[in-house]
């Protein structure tokens, strides 16, 4: 397995926004992980021991209601990091972090993301305005839930899906994607195959493939972007 200070083993935004040598620093003090689907990294009320800057994998960040599996608030891909409670001083999460789509991450431990923070200016900083955009897409997700059709968000989540695994093609199935949109199954369903009969994606046996990025931009939700935007502002 290549070294973690090959720069070409992995690619994390937030790392790669960082100065070479703040980079290379803190790559030191983390081993790559192969991250697979239905792997649970973190759970609610759990102590947060290793944080993960994803690259190539997909992590979905769920809160876990009393009476409903769940509903995602964030997605995280290789533009983030799952474990952010840490740089606010937080040990514990109070999310389940649920992988979505396999692949390669960087792994760190909490002890090292402190002393990390400690060490480069640049690293809390760029981590700081991570967490903003977090709040962003965070408050998004929750208008969105209450005001927009599942068509609409399905598609949202769709184009968000493909952003981070940077392929047209990926598997979901149809109950995670209804406990990720908060809504029944037969929701789901119905949305999909509106989203297929208007040949924007062929979805078959939780194969996803993305036929029209144009057109599902169209039937996507407004929400989608917005935190994009806000991201390239701060980060890009």
């Amino acid at each position: 397995m290549p070294s973690a200070n090959s720069p070409n083993r992995f690619v994390n935004r937030l790392l790669a926004a960082l100065p070479e040598t703040d980079r290379l620093a803190i790559l030191t003090r983390c081993e790559s992980v192969e991250l697979q689907v239905g792997e649970v990294i973190g759970e609610p009320g759990e102590r947060i021991r290793d944080v993960y800057f994803p690259a190539g994998s997909l992590v979905s960040l769920i809160t876990p209601p009393d009476d409903h599996p769940g509903l995602e608030v964030w997605l995280v891909g290789n533009e983030g990091m799952v474990g952010t409670p840490l740089v606010l001083g937080v040990e514990v999460t109070r999310l389940r972090a649920l992988v979505q789509g396999a692949g390669p991450a960087w792994r760190m431990t909490a002890e090292g993301l402190g002393d990390a923070l400690r060490q480069s200016a640049a690293l809390h900083r760029t981590l700081d305005r991570y967490l903003s955009v977090l709040m962003s897409q965070g408050a998004q997700m929750v208008a969105c839930a209450r005001f927009h059709v599942v068509e609409a968000r399905l598609a949202r989540w769709l184009l968000m899906s493909q952003d981070r695994a940077h392929s047209d093609h990926f598997h979901v199935t149809h109950e995670t994607l209804a406990a990720m949109l908060g809504v029944r199954r037969v929701g789901v369903t119905k949305a999909a195959t509106a989203l297929q009969q208007g040949e924007l994606i062929r979805y078959r046996r939780g194969d996803v493939t993305i036929l029209d990025r144009t057109g599902l931009r169209a039937a996507a939700c407004d929400c989608y972007g917005t935190a994009e935007a806000i991201y390239e502002q701060l980060l890009g």
